[in-house]
């Protein structure tokens, strides 16, 4: 029922947003009537931040065009190479005719980014994609907004996104002979499942994993996040978060964890940073600041574009990543496509080259959470392994900004660069603590 009463409520307010849009243009053309009234500057700025807030916010585009590599424009083209139920595998492709760019292009490495699955789209990951293009081929999961997905596809469950993950990771390979993985927060549990469960079985797994922010150990500085992970029941979950579809978009009838739901949870954790934000957003078209104005737009544009989870993967996740834990002790079972139970066993992966990196500030996988990969990987050779801590960076600043491109970007590619050959296997290797490097 809430989730009818949610669509009901933002129906209703689609025309007052429609009308705020039209009266704050108006009021800011000083060649009509109401540009001319008192305090009109004022009154369009009001109403702007009125239809900031009152509009639906649909899926961005990732918007690459062009990057800049060494000085010469390369065109990006955005294609979907795989299209899954409930996600798309999609490539950047470079392209350029500059002969010497075209040679470098040639010879660099193969990057399958993978995108949280926990709210956002993976267009969040823009700037981690435009930065990791001067240097890389990428792709890049695109996870689906449950809420399109017909009922006929089938349950998405946390299995169903561990062998999602495989599938692509052996069709970049398939492409380039082998390739480098790298999971932005919540994607770092399910791809260090993936890569277990290849190197378990003997399948040539990834030259290299990057971890970024991931609550791999949650119960490591536990952050609020966590706590009512941790708090509260699986009942609890299952009678107060998940909904059904209504009935006007095509998963009708599909159990979800919705999408504003989780939003309305990111604004509460700072309510008083997001009112400032819109209150400087006022100001700022009242100075006449266009750029501060346009940053503030691009930013919200894509933090309130939130999508629908199916019930059964953000359910599990719950319970094995912090509840029971299961990744950290060993008793996590993973059903492969065949119907087969396989134990997740990190232990297995000696071949694959390992960076953490987290943010001295993030609120969300706290201090430690990401770095306990390193015990769980203990065969993978200590000179193979490197952590980071950004200084500085709470949680979007390790994949997005000025942090992410001047601080955390120069590690993950010299160390992706470092390991374009696959490392030989060692038949022991000690745990031990990983300094930052």
């Amino acid at each position: 029922m809430l989730y009818q009463l949610y669509e009901m409520q933002r129906s209703m307010m689609e025309p007052f947003a429609d009308f705020a849009q039209i009266a704050s243009k108006s009021l800011n053309n000083p060649l009509t009537a109401l540009g001319q009234i008192p305090y009109a500057q004022r009154w369009s700025a009001a109403y702007a931040l009125m239809h900031r807030l009152a509009k639906d916010y649909e899926k961005p585009e990732f918007g690459i065009r062009t990057i800049d590599v060494d000085g010469v424009d390369v065109a990006i083209h955005e294609r979907i190479e795989i299209d899954k139920p409930f996600c798309q595998l999609r490539r950047f492709k470079r392209f350029s005719d500059d002969p010497a760019t075209l040679s470098k292009m040639k010879g660099q490495p193969a990057v399958l980014i993978v995108a949280p699955l926990s709210g956002h789209y993976a267009t969040l990951l823009r700037d981690t994609v435009r930065t990791m293009l001067k240097d890389h081929k990428v792709y890049i999961t695109d996870w689906k907004n449950a809420r399109t997905v017909p009922l006929s596809e089938g349950l998405f469950h946390l299995d169903d996104y561990v062998n999602y993950v495989q599938e692509f990771i052996r069709h970049v390979q398939s492409n380039y002979s082998n390739c480098h993985v790298m999971s932005v927060c919540q994607p770092t549990v399910p791809v260090l499942a993936a890569v277990s469960l290849m190197a378990s079985r003997g399948e040539k797994a990834p030259l290299s994993m990057t971890m970024m922010g991931g609550p791999i150990d949650a119960r490591k500085s536990p952050t609020a996040v966590n706590n009512l992970a941790m708090t509260k029941s699986h009942n609890w979950f299952e009678n107060n978060v998940i909904y059904r579809v209504p009935e006007s978009f095509p998963g009708a009838g599909r159990r979800v964890y919705p999408g504003f739901l989780q939003h309305s949870g990111f604004v509460a954790m700072n309510p008083d940073h997001h009112a400032k934000s819109h209150y400087d957003y006022f100001e700022d078209l009242l100075k006449g600041d266009d750029a501060s104005a346009e940053a503030h737009r691009r930013f919200y544009d894509e933090y309130n574009a939130v999508l629908d989870m199916d019930a059964e993967y953000y359910l599990e996740t719950i319970r094995v990543v912090f509840q029971d834990f299961a990744l950290v002790n060993g008793t996590w079972d993973v059903r492969s496509p065949d119907g087969k139970l396989e134990r997740v066993k990190p232990a297995d992966i000696r071949t694959t080259a390992l960076l953490s990196v987290e943010g001295e500030l993030d609120d969300i996988s706290g201090s430690g959470q990401t770095q306990a990969v390193h015990d769980l990987c203990s065969q993978v050779p200590i000179t193979h392994k490197r952590h980071y801590e950004a200084k500085g960076a709470g949680h979007y600043g390790i994949f997005s900004g000025r942090r992410w491109r001047e601080m955390v970007y120069p590690q993950v590619k010299d160390f992706i660069l470092a390991h374009q050959t696959t490392i030989k296997p060692v038949t022991a290797a000690k745990k031990s603590k990983v300094s930052i490097g």
